[in-house]
């Protein structure tokens, strides 16, 4: 077993054994070789430095990667971030539907998302929304190739989601494909983030004492579960100007994971204590990097939090919990940095 940090009530985090290695052998460290050809940087300031040395490349753009061979220029990233962002305004606007989030999560917060913000769309965009697409790249284009080849198409003016109005436009089979795997970079990842942060702080915090803010909570249940545990920056000749232990050749790999638990930027660092935000700015905190660095912000971040904040404040007013039962949960070796299967009760 792999123990690392406890949360209320003496549970336990699981972290994968890779994670887990390098928070036993690596907190603390500013830079260390990973592999031959991977340097790990975790100091704040060395962080810094790497991420303001040159924009990210395609291939690192977290979301906007190319997509099937096919580059995503900046001026389509940002019309689709735009469309996702106006359909998350929209479902923060309406009343808020009932519905029963005991179960377990973060399934229960992705399912509630999905169809509080996409529920208008077809089935064949909806279900890129299932989590069991994560499993393989190659189920979900599976997915997607099938739906791009249905017969019929979404019409211009359809009373859908703005994002699932930019798939209006796909006149061919290819800009079909184009188009829904686009829908599945931008909208996925907002419920799963969204629901994989709660199903966080559920498990580090919960209950809740009623005078904590959400934004506390959150801000807190990120640091110890940054949701990009780690960000890769492939070689490039600004990296040694940096430091000499890093070369021309040498990819560098990030590592939130252990510098938002750096026992020389936090006190407590394994310990969930949301009361620290009161007096801590997180745009201005080194060695804090849940949306990324101050040049390249994750466009998602003003998606993210008011909706976490909205299922916060449904899960606080029902009284919900984790199950007293359960006492520990895993965290998965994934890109997206998060406790799965916690089992949410009414106290």
């Amino acid at each position: 077993m792999y123990v690392s940090g406890t949360g209320r009530s003496s549970r336990t985090t699981v972290f994968a054994p890779r994670m887990q290695a390098l928070l036993h052998d690596h907190r603390g460290d500013d830079v260390f070789r990973l592999e031959a050809d991977t340097v790990a940087v975790a100091g704040p300031e060395r962080t810094d430095a790497i991420l303001a040395a040159r924009p990210a490349a395609d291939v690192e753009r977290p979301t906007f990667k190319p997509l099937q061979g096919r580059s995503i220029p900046r001026t389509e990233a940002s019309t689709v971030m735009r469309a996702i962002g106006r359909d998350v305004r929209a479902a923060l606007a309406k009343p808020t539907p009932t519905a029963d989030l005991t179960g377990e999560w973060p399934h229960v917060g992705h399912v509630y998302l999905r169809d509080l913000i996409l529920g208008a769309d077809p089935y064949r965009l909806r279900v890129l929304m299932d989590r069991a697409l994560e499993l393989t790249l190659l189920l979900t284009w599976t997915v997607i190739a099938a739906g791009a080849a249905l017969p019929g198409r979404l019409r211009p003016g359809a009373p859908v989601s703005a994002i699932a109005g930019l798939t209006a436009e796909a006149r061919t089979y290819r800009d079909r494909r184009h188009a829904m795997g686009l829908y599945r970079r931008a909208a996925a990842p907002v419920c799963f983030t969204v629901s994989t942060l709660v199903a966080g702080a559920l498990w580090l915090g919960s209950p809740f004492d009623d005078d904590t803010p959400n934004e506390h909570i959150l801000y807190e249940t990120m640091r110890l579960l940054p949701p990009s545990w780690s960000i890769l920056r492939r070689s490039s000749p600004e990296y040694p100007a940096v430091d000499p232990r890093i070369t021309a050749t040498d990819d560098v790999l990030l590592l939130p994971l252990l510098t938002h638990r750096d026992p020389a930027i936090w006190a407590d660092p394994d310990e969930f204590r949301p009361e620290r935000w009161a007096r801590l700015d997180p745009d201005e905190q080194p060695g804090y990097l849940p949306f990324g660095h101050v040049s390249e912000r994750c466009w998602g971040r003003h998606m993210v939090m008011p909706m976490a904040g909205l299922l916060l404040d449904l899960l606080r007013a029902d009284g919900l919990a984790v199950d007293p039962g359960q006492s520990t949960a895993r965290v998965r070796l994934a890109g997206l940095l998060g406790v799965s299967e916690v089992r949410v009760t009414r106290r």
